[in-house]
């Protein structure tokens, strides 16, 4: 027996002793709407999560045409989000993967990726080799660790190896000119 401390009992109010069997379930408004305030979701990847949680074809048709006349759902807004997010992260061609897994309509997507078109890839890939790694590989496993970081952001092979032989190029010249 504890001394000093009374056994614990749950008290009529208390979170213990309420009931969880007599609440309605949610809606699947109130869901939808839950999951959006957390990240915007496409109107596919929504229908799928409001799928597994039950929902019905139908409601869950009606309910993102409601979501969707109030301005709640858009793929268009999700689609260029996520590409403002990842831009100078990521390569194009992981953000038209991502955009992809978020089921973005392919005419979407491609529409959201048309500012990334005159982008210099190199630059971009230049710029966020240096801010992880900031000096070149000293040897070859080095190097391959390097290349695979870069191509794990979407960057093609030859971008990879053009930002190490731009690294490299740079600090040989930084060495000449300090001599």
């Amino acid at each position: 027996m504890l001394r000093g401390r009374r056994a614990a009992r749950p008290r009529a109010g208390s979170t213990f002793a309420r009931d969880t069997t007599s609440r309605p379930a949610p809606s699947l408004k109130s869901i939808a709407l839950r999951l959006l305030a957390r990240r915007d979701f496409g109107r596919e990847e929504l229908a799928e999560r409001l799928r597994a949680r039950g929902g019905e074809d139908s409601d869950i048709a009606a309910t993102l045409d409601e979501l969707a006349a109030l301005g709640f759902v858009s793929d268009i807004r999700t689609a260029e989000t996520l590409v403002a997010s990842r831009r100078g992260a990521f390569g194009r061609r992981a953000i038209a993967q991502a955009l992809k897994d978020r089921r973005i309509e392919p005419d979407v997507a491609a529409a959201a990726l048309e500012p990334l078109a005159g982008v210099d890839e190199t630059g971009d890939a230049l710029v966020l080799w240096q801010r992880r790694f900031g000096t070149p590989p000293r040897d070859q496993r080095e190097k391959a660790r390097h290349v695979r970081f870069l191509m794990a952001r979407g960057y093609p092979m030859g971008v990879a190896l053009k930002v190490l032989r731009l690294a490299g190029a740079a600090v040989d010249e930084a060495e000449h000119d300090g001599s």
